[in-house]
């Protein structure tokens, strides 16, 4: 019996493809459990159709992601802090406190995590920070800290 995976199922089938199972094992497991529905043609029509709307939402993603990547590559983000000697800063700057600036100054709300700062800003100046706006779109975001008078 061909049926249409709603979920993965380990060693038979990731959700969203068609597949010949045996009729047993699709109508007393998979049909049962909710894990599969059989394959018919207005079935799999609809399966084609969420398919083309799935595509569809993933290309705004990627396009709204390169518009925000125009944005964020056009901003500096400008930090204070306490500094010693040499430049170096009594503490550091985190991803946690550029997403609060940006959204402070710019109206711009980045998840921190997004933000790819190997290891936090300790020294004044420019940096440049890595953000990861979507699997295929990484910005440049230019970071000023600069000393608290």
């Amino acid at each position: 019996m061909k049926v249409i995976f709603l979920k993965d199922v380990k060693g038979k089938g990731k959700k969203g493809e068609v597949k010949n199972v045996a009729d047993g094992y699709a109508q007393n497991f998979l049909l049962k459990q909710g894990l599969a529905i059989e394959a018919s043609q207005a079935n799999v029509s609809t399966l084609d159709a969420q398919k083309k709307k799935e595509a569809k939402l993933a290309e705004k993603e990627l396009e709204q992601a390169n518009e925000l990547k125009g944005q964020l590559e056009k901003i500096t983000v400008e930090l204070s802090a306490k500094s010693g000697e040499g430049g170096r800063l009594f503490g550091s700057i985190t991803s946690k406190q550029i997403a609060e600036e940006l959204l402070k100054k710019h109206k711009i709300k980045i998840d921190k995590r997004k933000i790819e700062l190997e290891d936090a800003i300790r020294s004044l100046g420019f940096t440049k920070v890595p953000v990861k706006l979507h699997t295929e779109v990484t910005a440049t975001l230019n970071v000023h800290v600069k000393e608290v008078n």
